[in-house]
């Protein structure tokens, strides 16, 4: 990917807002881009090149595997999100990234890189500082619907929340793209897949919602 390409990509993230036209060009150079299709692995925590990614296009979803060998989905990243090693700290974790959409492209930094980064721009370590602000208040969040709601409710505001991102809206409904499976789903909001499909078949019984496995319908109340 040459310069110029790299640039619009950056230029494109609000959290380098803050920064010149000549500082960003300054750190194109330190940028690494890369392109994944649906079912690709994008990143491994443990990588010996640590780093910090920024997703530019794309859905990608944080898998960690248990100490059974199992698949636990963590997080769901979407473009403009943060992930990687972004507390700027050295973790051993059996994390990676996968992509869920048909074309991801993310950029990333080396973790020395990215913390010499900022270092060198207190306006950009402020605003690293408020968009991590805002990630940890969605786990917090997500902990707080996890402590003071029952399944059904965490499915249903999941549900909600997903579309609201992601969801092309009518009149009557709202069109998800389905790419999460049951399992997934049920390790977002820790259950287990046969709750999860419990509650998608009685919410289609009750006229809430429709699905398949490509997509989901949710009903707009008349």
């Amino acid at each position: 990917m040459n310069l110029d390409t790299k640039y619009w990509y950056l230029r494109d993230h609000k959290l380098f807002d803050v920064l010149s036209s000549t500082e960003l060009k300054s750190i194109c150079m330190i940028t690494n881009f890369k392109s994944a299709k649906k079912g690709e692995i994008i990143l491994f925590s443990h990588d010996e090149n640590t780093r910090v990614y920024f997703l530019k296009k794309g859905t990608l979803k944080i898998v960690e595997i248990d100490e059974k060998g199992n698949e636990i989905v963590k997080d769901i990243i979407q473009k403009g999100d943060i992930f990687g090693e972004f507390t700027l700290t050295e973790t051993q974790s059996d994390e990676y990234a996968v992509a869920v959409s048909d074309n991801v492209i993310c950029c990333s930094f080396k973790m020395d890189d990215f913390e010499k980064l900022l270092e060198k721009n207190p306006q950009l370590g402020l605003s690293y500082t408020k968009w991590m602000g805002f990630r940890f208040k969605r786990l917090q969040n997500r902990y707080s619907n996890l402590m003071f709601k029952d399944v059904r409710t965490r499915f249903k505001s999941f549900l909600d929340e997903w579309a609201a991102k992601e969801g092309t809206a009518s009149a009557n409904e709202v069109i998800l793209t389905n790419y999460l499976t049951h399992q997934d789903i049920a390790s977002l909001i820790c259950s287990t897949r046969q709750t999860v499909t419990q509650l998608f078949n009685e919410f289609k019984e009750k006229g809430i919602l429709d699905y398949s496995r490509t997509e989901i319908i949710l009903k707009k109340a008349a």
